[in-house]
């Protein structure tokens, strides 16, 4: 039986639509839902073009680098495998969609988000009576752009020193791209937490043995992290970012307790006897806990997917090539995220 994927013309002209992936431009040409109910249903448009020139890129027995160059249409395939590749590493392991409330993604560089900061009389429950004015929440757009940053890395390879390499292999360093470049974006978002998003909404800051947070400078005590949650009302810390005090964390009597391990050892999740989510990052700042309702905090605005020079890739130029992303950050409610200094012994106020 023959298949429309053996006839599709491939050109490096499909990785410059306007508005689409590659794949998406190969699905337009090779619909999935044609091969529902075939032995090919469980495979993509690009999955399919692999299978089409014979290229296995994954296991023991996978092909070498060289495989996609074996002719000029097979070569088109080599870009979308890097970027598949290095948004694997991106996905493994990453933290985003557990801080994140919302993604939006655009097509340009210009993204105002929208805020709704009500008073307290607003946020006050009334009973309206009948033929009363409800109550109103106002909806605006925020004065500052979201500022989207380009976050990548510089892929210095020369063809004949990879040519040889197995597909597998070359994909482990791939992903180590990606998930580079996943830490940057984490970064990103805790610094826009932390510091705002350019529109005057920083996180509050609240450090230990300074009123309202109990215990002593310098040392993390439960009661402290209880108080912290506390400050949330009406909202609920539900998940903690830290970095080197995540050990603190840790070592707390209330930590050690049968059901948090089983949980962890079920999951592999961390989680408080307050039922919040820790979530360990090395861009978190040194003695800092970050307290986040992460259903209200952040919204993660995507400019493009991973983007790589397909050109050079293609033509087999690896020797500067590059792989970004764009992405950026806004606050969407301000009081859903708070920061927590443990700060050093002798600063109690």
């Amino acid at each position: 039986m023959a298949y429309q994927f053996e006839t599709v013309k491939l050109d490096k002209g499909m990785y410059s639509e306007a508005g689409r992936s590659f794949t998406k431009v190969l699905e337009k040409c090779d619909p999935s839902e044609q091969y529902k109910g075939t032995p090919l249903e469980h495979l993509d448009a690009f999955q399919r073009q692999l299978k089409r020139f014979d290229i296995k890129v994954k296991g023991a027995d996978s092909d070498v680098v060289s495989k996609f160059f074996a002719s000029w249409e097979s070569a088109v395939l080599f870009p979308e495998y890097v970027a598949r590749a290095v948004r694997q590493g991106m996905e493994e392991n990453n933290i985003l969609p557990l801080m994140t409330a919302a993604e939006t993604r655009i097509s340009g560089m210009d993204y105002r988000s929208i805020a709704s900061t009500p008073t307290e009389e607003e946020k006050s429950l009334k009973m309206v009576a009948e033929g009363a004015m409800i109550p109103e929440t106002r909806v605006s757009a925020q004065e500052n752009l979201v500022k989207l940053h380009k976050r990548g890395r510089m892929l210095v390879a020369s063809y004949e020193a990879i040519q040889f390499q197995r597909l597998d292999l070359f994909s482990v360093t791939l992903r180590q791209i990606g998930a580079y470049i996943n830490r940057m974006h984490v970064a990103d978002a805790i610094d826009v937490i932390c510091n705002g998003d350019g529109n005057k909404n920083g996180a509050d800051q609240y450090t230990v043995g300074t009123k309202p947070i109990a215990g002593t400078a310098g040392t993390l005590s439960y009661d402290a992290l209880v108080d912290f949650w506390s400050q949330f009302d009406p909202y609920t810390m539900n998940t903690l970012l830290v970095g080197d005090a995540m050990a603190q964390i840790l070592k707390l009597e209330e930590m050690q307790d049968s059901t948090a391990g089983l949980a962890f050892q079920g999951t592999g999740k961390l989680v408080t006897p307050m039922g919040a989510t820790l979530l360990r990052s090395s861009a978190v700042p040194s003695g800092t806990i970050i307290g986040l309702d992460r259903q209200y905090a952040l919204e993660l605005v995507r400019g493009s997917e991973v983007l790589v020079e397909y050109d050079k890739l293609i033509d087999r130029q690896l020797e500067r090539a590059a792989i970004t992303s764009i992405s950026g950050f806004a606050k969407v409610f301000q009081p859903a995220s708070k920061v927590l200094q443990i700060g050093t012994a002798g600063e109690e106020g």
